[in-house]
């Protein structure tokens, strides 16, 4: 998708939308660097801060239809707005935290809460109902490479004021980057230019399409798979680093490992994005799942060294958040754009229980076994689960949407 195949007006949509995920996903995956000195400075668990990212993840989802309804209604600009400044007022409070009560609260509840609102649902769905069908895709790819160019830039950066502030100061100034993009959401501020609906639901309610949705196998399928994808990317981006830090691995390589992960899926994101204009995206997300279970056996099999430590962060990262395109495409093929922030907003709350349990349970484990292997053997069987449930999925085709059929 060249930038003389759209109009200035969608590019300047998809800017804004890139630089919101940027900012609200790359802060968000540099946490797992603030693990081991938090934990230490209040004398807690690896659970409590898991616990903490844990509550977030999981008020993302469970609040992000609700933040798609609201974007459908009130415009995404709107919601982004008051999400990023909740956001940002959540990590200042993370920065005054002193004990794991307060902890939870401010990282878990406050963060949480705004990045219910900035999420991809919202983001997707700005996006998804100004840029043609058989460009979504690539759009969406684009998008999601914004979340993964946040992670490379955001992830260096945080370990760098770890390396000059204490972890309190560093939460401050993480803050800034909340400032930037509660000016970027009024960009997302538009008009339908190429919104798309199956035929049967031009009059639809976002209830009526929500109901709908929840009667149909393919629906549900896609829901499931989604909570694996949250279950891996959250379990990884906790804990990868004191996992990593356990193995003897120095902290600049771990911090290394996370930005490449970023990195690599700028790439990741954009090429699945592309394919799912000529590869099914059921098959497309079959083969990121098992990917995926196989990278995680061999970081069990393979001896640990800073060479397989960036090695693994950089395949992990060509798998990260390729789900998100083939996944959101297909939601869109089935039920057209008109309520895409609503009806992905519900597919995504699946994203972030499986992210809930795999933050607060992959520490739970630690701290209850001394080590992530079971955390890692119960990732590899998730992995076989979402790339096997997606092949009973029917596609129907992006000229003709068609109309979702009741189990």
């Amino acid at each position: 998708m060249s930038k003389r195949s759209l109009p200035p007006g969608v590019l300047f949509v998809l800017i804004c939308g890139a630089t919101v995920i940027t900012l609200g996903m790359g802060i968000r995956q540099s946490f797992g660097l603030f693990l081991r000195p938090v934990t230490a400075d209040l004398e807690v668990g690896r659970q409590v801060f898991g616990l903490a990212l844990a509550v977030q993840t999981l008020l993302t989802g469970l609040l992000g239809p609700v933040a798609g309804i609201l974007a459908d209604r009130l415009g995404p600009h709107r919601v982004i707005a008051v999400g990023s400044l909740v956001y940002g007022a959540g990590l200042l409070l993370t920065g005054l935290a002193q004990g794991p009560t307060s902890l939870v609260l401010t990282l878990g509840g406050v963060v949480g809460i705004g990045m219910s609102l900035l999420t991809l649902p919202v983001v997707i769905g700005a996006v998804g109902r100004v840029v043609p069908a058989e460009r979504r895709g690539a759009a969406f790819g684009l998008i999601t490479a914004g979340g993964s160019f946040g992670q490379f830039a955001m992830v260096p950066g945080a370990q760098s004021l770890l390396s000059n502030f204490d972890w309190q100061v560093a939460f401050m100034l993480l803050a800034i980057g909340m400032a930037v993009s509660f000016a970027t959401a009024f960009g997302l501020a538009h008009r339908d230019n190429a919104p798309s609906k199956p035929a049967a639901d031009e009059d639809s309610s976002a209830t009526a399409a929500l109901a709908r949705a929840t009667r149909d196998r393919n629906y549900l399928l896609i829901t499931a798979s989604f909570f694996v994808c949250g279950f891996h990317v959250s379990f990884v981006s906790t804990h990868l680093p004191a996992f990593l830090a356990d193995r003897g691995i120095s902290a600049s390589v771990a911090a290394a490992s996370l930005a490449l992960i970023g990195l690599f899926n700028i790439a990741g994101s954009y090429l699945f994005g592309a394919w799912c204009g000529r590869v099914a995206k059921k098959r497309l997300l079959s083969i990121i799942y098992g990917g995926r279970a196989a990278l995680f056996a061999l970081i069990l099999l393979v001896p640990m060294s800073p060479a397989f430590a960036l090695a693994f962060g950089a395949a992990m990262g060509f798998l990260w958040l390729g789900t998100v395109p083939p996944t959101s495409g297909l939601v869109a093929q089935l039920f057209g754009t008109r309520y895409l922030s609503t009806l992905f907003g519900l597919v995504f709350m699946s994203h972030q229980i499986g992210g809930f349990l795999g933050a607060w349970f992959g520490g739970w484990l630690f701290d209850t076994t001394g080590t992530y292997q079971i955390a890692w053997l119960i990732s590899i069987g998730l992995g076989i689960f979402g790339a096997l449930v997606m092949w009973p999925v029917r596609e129907p085709t992006e000229a003709a949407p068609a109309s979702p059929r009741a189990a």
